[in-house]
C-alpha cells in the first residue's frame, strides 16, 4: 500500500484556501489517488462540537481557553481521523492544522509561542504534516474577503491580522523543507497550478 501524504493548507481568513482544497482534492481524485478533505477545527464528529463553540460562542473566551480547545479538537482530530487515513494511504487535504495555532494564538493573540509548539507536539504526538502551504494575503484584502458576516475569529480586526500574516511568513522562514508560500492575490488558475507543482515536486523528492 502506498504512503498517504498529509497535507495541510494555511493562511488568513479570505486567503482562498479552501477553493484551492477543493480544486487540488479533484486533481488528485482524477490523478486515481485516494483523499480524505478535512478541517480544524470542526473535522466530523466532536470536532464539529467544538468548532461551533470556537466561532459562535458570544461570551468572553480567554486566550488560554481558546487555545486549548483548538489543541484538544487537534487531539481528538489527530488520533480519529489523520492517522487511520494515513494508514490507508490517503492524501490528507486538511484545512488548517498547527500552524494556524502558532500564528492565530501566537502571533496574533501574544501567547508564548514555544509553550504553543510544546503543546502542538502534545497534542499531535509528534506527528507534523509532509508539506504546508500558506496562502499569503494582507490584513486589508482578507477582511474585504470574508464580508460584512464575520465570525468570533474574522471579527479581530485588521492589527491582529497584521500579526498573523507576519506568523505565517516567520514559520515559512523557519521551516523552508515543509512550508511553502504561495500569493493569494493571483489568479485561482495560477495558484491551483502552484499547489500542484508543489505537490509534485514533494512526490518526487519522497521517492
Amino acid at each position: 500500500m502506498s504512503k498517504g501524504l498529509f497535507i495541510t493548507f494555511e493562511g488568513s481568513d479570505g486567503c482562498g484556501k479552501t477553493t484551492q482544497i477543493k480544486l487540488l482534492n479533484e486533481y488528485l481524485i482524477n490523478s486515481g489517488h485516494k483523499t480524505l478533505v478535512t478541517r480544524e477545527p470542526g473535522a466530523i464528529g466532536l470536532g464539529e462540537k467544538i468548532r461551533d463553540i470556537l466561532l459562535n460562542y458570544d461570551g468572553e473566551v480567554s486566550p488560554n481557553c481558546e487555545s486549548f480547545l483548538f489543541l484538544a479538537d487537534r487531539a481528538q482530530h489527530i488520533d480519529c481521523i489523520i492517522k487511520p487515513a494515513l494508514a490507508e494511504g490517503k492524501f490528507i487535504l486538511c484545512d488548517r492544522h498547527t500552524d494556524s495555532t502558532v500564528a492565530y494564538q501566537g502571533y496574533g493573540r501574544g501567547l508564548d509561542i514555544e509553550r504553543i509548539n510544546y503543546l502542538n507536539n502534545l497534542a499531535t504526538g509528534g506527528l507534523k504534516p509532509d508539506l504546508t502551504i500558506v496562502f499569503d494575503i494582507d490584513a486589508e484584502t482578507s477582511l474585504k474577503r470574508v464580508g460584512q458576516n464575520k465570525d468570533r475569529m474574522e471579527s479581530a480586526g485588521a492589527d491582529f491580522f497584521n500579526r498573523v500574516r507576519n506568523g505565517y511568513l516567520e514559520i515559512a522562514e523557519k521551516e523552508p523543507q515543509r512550508v511553502k508560500v504561495i500569493n493569494a492575490a493571483d489568479t485561482i488558475e495560477n495558484i491551483h497550478k502552484k499547489v500542484i507543482d508543489l505537490v509534485k515536486e514533494y512526490e518526487y523528492t519522497r521517492t
